[in-house]
């Protein structure tokens, strides 16, 4: 087995594709060593005590080094953990399954969605899908919908997006300009 690495916008993420599926459906993120808890592969790169953030998308896992830690000596490292882990075929996430962790969708909402926009919601939800997510786990990250509220759209970045310095002209330049064109209800796109 070979794991590639690949840099991503952020340079304090790394992405690390093990050449096979890593989520089935979804993706997790991991933004400390209590809530890698979840997950024997997250809990061993903190364990490194070099990491602040793990991310696992479909293909790819993401490391975020925490700051002033070296990517040439921590690098090393988190492909014996993965190469460990996928060799070893053992579990993602404890008990086996994703359902090891609890990602409760109510409370990740910024604003509550109001049911009279519901088709404009769903056209969020279609370019997120379709045109956004796919651009933004090819950075090693994620977005996640937080709400529609008077024009404005809500969403958290995630994985390697999650803090990196280019990440609100992502979100102003790219995704509020793309939101805005296919959608002209929507006239700002926050982070959350």
């Amino acid at each position: 087995m070979f794991i590639e690495t690949e840099t991503t916008p952020n340079p304090a993420s790394l992405k690390f594709l093990p050449g096979q599926q890593v989520m089935a459906s979804g993706t997790r993120e991991f933004a400390s060593p209590e809530a890698a808890e979840a997950s024997p592969l997250a809990q061993a790169v903190f364990d490194t005590g070099e990491v602040v953030n793990v991310f696992f998308g479909s293909d790819f896992i993401s490391v975020t080094a925490a700051p002033g830690v070296n990517w040439s000596d921590l690098k090393p490292q988190v492909v014996s953990i993965l190469l460990d882990h996928f060799v070893s075929e053992a579990p993602l996430f404890t008990g086996g399954s994703a359902a090891g962790i609890s990602v409760p969708p109510e409370e990740s909402m910024v604003v509550e969605d109001d049911p009279a926009h519901a088709d404009i919601i769903a056209q969020i939800h279609e370019l997120l899908e379709t045109r956004i997510r796919p651009a933004v786990a090819g950075d090693g990250g994620d977005i996640a919908y937080r709400g529609f509220k008077d024009g404005i759209v809500y969403l958290t970045m995630q994985g390697a997006c999650s803090g990196c310095p280019s990440s609100t002209a992502t979100l102003k330049h790219g995704i509020e300009g793309l939101l805005k064109h296919y959608v002209p209800e929507v006239v700002e796109v926050r982070a959350a």
